[in-house]
């Protein structure tokens, strides 16, 4: 069944109808201004008008990565006491579940998934961000046996790359200035 979302997908399935019921031929014309009709609509163009999404009509909200783990209490290790966010909220489906939950820190909000098909381990996230050089002296004074992040020079920016422990990569960036 086509919505008023698909208005030709509507008129083309009304054209073959007619014709495979009632051996009816109507243009496709036609059938544009009876499905206006049915909308309670003048005219083609005004449902076409109604329907129509404009480049500025598209907008994203936050964006949040999902991150893959396999142990909660190390996710918890490196999230939340090394790379100092904060948990959110967590959610299990019932008892003996996988563990699904949000850290966030300054803006930055990420899915931490037990589950099975979440996500892929060693992906790469890219995230834009001012202080790094800050956030790179905090990470290394808390001595985290397992991540020792410094911060690149490149062309693009200036990037601490961090590895979790289940090879998801973080990659902060902050950009350079416009000279």
């Amino acid at each position: 069944m086509h919505s008023h979302l698909d208005p030709k997908a509507m008129a083309k399935a009304l054209r073959v109808a007619l014709h495979e019921r009632h051996q009816m031929t109507i243009t496709h014309g036609m059938a544009l201004e009876i499905v206006a009709a049915q909308h309670g609509l003048e005219s083609w163009n005004v449902l076409a008008a109604a329907n129509a999404i404009s480049a500025a009509d598209v907008r994203f909200g936050q964006t949040c990565p999902i991150m893959r783990i396999f142990d909660e209490g190390v996710a918890r290790e490196f999230y939340l006491d090394f790379l100092g966010f904060h948990l959110d909220w967590e959610h299990r489906f019932g008892d003996n579940f996988p563990l699904y939950a949000q850290v966030s820190r300054a803006g930055l909000i990420l899915h931490l998934s037990g589950h099975n098909g979440d996500a892929t381990p060693g992906s790469t996230v890219f995230v834009r961000m001012q202080g790094v050089k800050g956030y790179q002296k905090e990470l290394a004074s808390k001595d985290y046996k397992h991540a020792k992040p410094s911060v690149e020079d490149e062309p693009w920016g200036l990037v601490m790359s961090i590895a979790d422990p289940f090879s998801n990569r973080i990659r902060f960036c902050q950009d350079k200035p416009d000279v």
